[in-house]
């Protein structure tokens, strides 16, 4: 039975980080029953240009003063990795309900401590997994939900990149901040994506790898740190017997960058980037490739976690369902310093 959560009026949405927490005030800057009324950051020149761009009077440099003054009852967290478990935490401790970017945390730990503060709390905690709100991937989900791909017991998903380290010699590139290279960056997507549309069913176990053969030598040119790696695979064991096999690099000699979802099914399989289904009909195999109209998935869950507020509802996207995440990239990470299978424990 879904949660149920005291309602608001009246959203008053402060948005921490405005690099990616952008795409949070563009959203709802036309919303009738939302705004956002602050900004914090640390640069705040950058705060201020956004501030006047969308009418926001508010801004402030440190979380915790916001928290303690400002009029706002939710907190878009949007900032590196390393501080959206403190933040997160000391917005629940505030009364106040959270949205928060991915990855949940740098950690499974981070992340525990989050849901927990949440819970105690009784706030709304939804993770901003965006790629479940998308058009293609809603309709889908639909298909999934009225059986046209049967019981989905295996999975092949992942984001390579020919070439594409974020922010090399930064944040990104530092584990300690960021809590890892692209497979908590990128893989976190295709991951989290693939596992709603199978259901949510719980990991038990993880087989992974990961590579740092390009980002170290690039970093030693450049400046900077580079102690994450630039490819990581996992193979993932589900608690309904499903497997799914995920990828994810920022350097990788391979033809182009791609993303993509590939579901198999009893009844029907299916892909996406760009969606379609394979299935049989009359004694005859059939591709299905449906029509949509793209909408933005970043704009859609900014206003579905708008709605969860004004009527108390449970999110799409939960606390927990970021932190089954969080334990599968632990475990891959885990694997591949010990060179073994690793348990996940609930």
């Amino acid at each position: 039975m879904a949660k149920q959560y005291q309602p608001v009026d009246r959203v008053k949405l402060a948005v921490v980080g405005i690099g990616m927490g952008r795409c949070f005030i563009s959203a709802l800057k036309d919303h009738p029953n939302a705004e956002v009324t602050t900004i914090c950051d640390i640069n705040q020149e950058r705060a201020k240009r956004v501030a006047k761009e969308f009418g926001v009077k508010s801004i402030y440099s440190d979380y915790k003063e916001m928290l303690a003054k400002a009029d706002i009852n939710a907190v878009a967290v949007s900032t590196p990795n390393y501080l959206h478990a403190p933040i997160a935490i000391a917005a629940f401790e505030a009364g106040k309900h959270v949205l928060c970017e991915k990855p949940q945390a740098t950690n499974a730990k981070e992340g525990q401590a989050m849901v927990d503060a949440g819970k105690k709390a009784h706030k709304i905690f939804m993770m901003g997994f965006n790629n479940r709100f998308r058009s293609d991937t809603q309709l889908l989900k639909t298909y999934i939900e009225n059986g046209d791909l049967g019981d989905i017991y295996y999975a092949k998903t992942g984001w390579v990149r020919r070439s594409g380290i974020p922010g090399l010699g930064g944040w990104f590139t530092t584990k300690a901040m960021s809590g890892g290279g692209p497979l908590i960056d990128l893989g976190v997507h295709v991951l989290d994506l693939t596992l709603w549309l199978m259901g949510n069913p719980r990991p038990v176990s993880v087989m992974g790898s990961s590579y740092a053969k390009f980002g170290p030598k690039m970093a030693k040119e450049h400046g900077g740190t580079y102690d994450v790696e630039d490819l990581a695979a996992g193979f993932i064991r589900l608690e309904n017997g499903a497997t799914v096999i995920l990828e994810a690099s920022w350097a990788q000699f391979v033809e182009r960058e791609r993303i993509y979802v590939e579901l198999c099914g009893t009844d029907g399989g299916a892909n996406l980037e760009p969606l379609k289904l394979f299935t049989t009909k009359n004694g005859a195999q059939v591709d299905i490739t449906p029509q949509f109209r793209p909408v933005s998935g970043h704009d859609m869950e900014t206003k579905h976690f708008v709605q969860c507020l004004l009527t108390g509802q449970e999110p799409l996207a939960t606390g927990e369902h970021g932190l089954h995440i969080q334990k599968i990239l632990d475990a891959i990470y885990e694997s591949t310093e010990t060179g073994k299978g690793v348990g996940i424990v609930w």
